[in-house]
């Protein structure tokens, strides 16, 4: 049933990274999903929040493809529920995954290249059904891919469970490098995301909420609930700025007969 079930979301999260919500299969949702499908919720929480900020900065641009966040997610739930790995050594051996995912990725695309003359037959001719045909052609193939794959992964990582467990043992220097590996990708995929949206007039916000954390963290009344509250915060300051400028835009338009917005 745990095999069945993996497939099935698994096919659905390959499909979501691209259509569907597109919000479904980012780690912080897949990974308790998986989870709960592998009778450890609490794992998947922890597995897909670090492995959200692992992966939180890495978009695809163009054709080019970052890491898979799908598979890796996948591949550090099962390493660290079925082979009962550290997350972080677990998430340090998924990165492998995440790259191979990428590649599956490219060669879905490449295919699909192909198949676009075909839609383009069905569109000439009026036929929606063609048109269908191939939009559902390229979704089940890579759906598919990925759901192999995650059998694949599941059956390999209850076989590799005692190996992983014995070279762990023997040779902890490599799995502690792996353990140091996984624990940086966080702060590394959060640095990439920040390069690309953090203005300089955002510093300031940036830095309170480390001071905001810094002081619910160490409150015993509010250390549980810190980042929800911290949250909160960001949400207010949100909504404040974007009601200031909406304000402001009515005001100025008001002023010059109206505002194009640059449009």
């Amino acid at each position: 049933m745990q095999v069945v079930l993996l497939a099935i979301v698994t096919f659905i999260f390959a499909i979501d990274q691209f259509s569907l919500t597109e919000l479904v299969y980012r780690p912080i949702i897949a990974c308790p999903i998986i989870g709960a499908i592998l009778g450890d919720v609490k794992t998947g929480l922890v597995v897909g929040g670090t492995y959200e900020l692992m992966m939180v900065g890495n978009m695809p641009v163009g054709g080019a493809q970052p890491p898979n966040a799908v598979l890796g997610g996948i591949v550090a739930m099962i390493f660290a529920v079925k082979s009962q790995l550290p997350v972080d050594q677990a998430l340090g051996l998924a990165v492998i995954f995440s790259l191979f995912g990428q590649y599956v990725v490219t060669l879905v695309f490449t295919i699909s290249s192909g198949l676009m003359a075909k839609a383009d037959e069905a569109a000439e001719a009026g036929n929606p059904k063609g048109i269908d045909t191939v939009n559902l052609t390229a979704a089940c193939l890579l759906g598919g891919l990925f759901a192999i794959i995650a059998v694949v992964a599941y059956v390999g990582g209850q076989a590799a469970g005692n190996a992983l467990q014995s070279f762990s043992d023997s040779f902890s220097w490599v799995m502690g490098g792996l353990g140091a590996a996984g624990g940086m990708m966080r702060y590394v995929g959060f640095a990439v995301l920040l390069k690309i949206m953090l203005a300089d007039d955002m510093w300031g916000i940036y830095l309170a909420g480390f001071a905001a954390a810094a002081l619910f963290g160490n409150l015993s009344a509010t250390s549980g609930a810190t980042l929800i509250l911290v949250a909160f915060i960001g949400v207010a300051i949100a909504l404040y700025d974007y009601n200031t400028n909406v304000k402001i835009k009515n005001l100025v338009g008001n002023g010059n007969g109206g505002s194009s917005d640059g449009i």
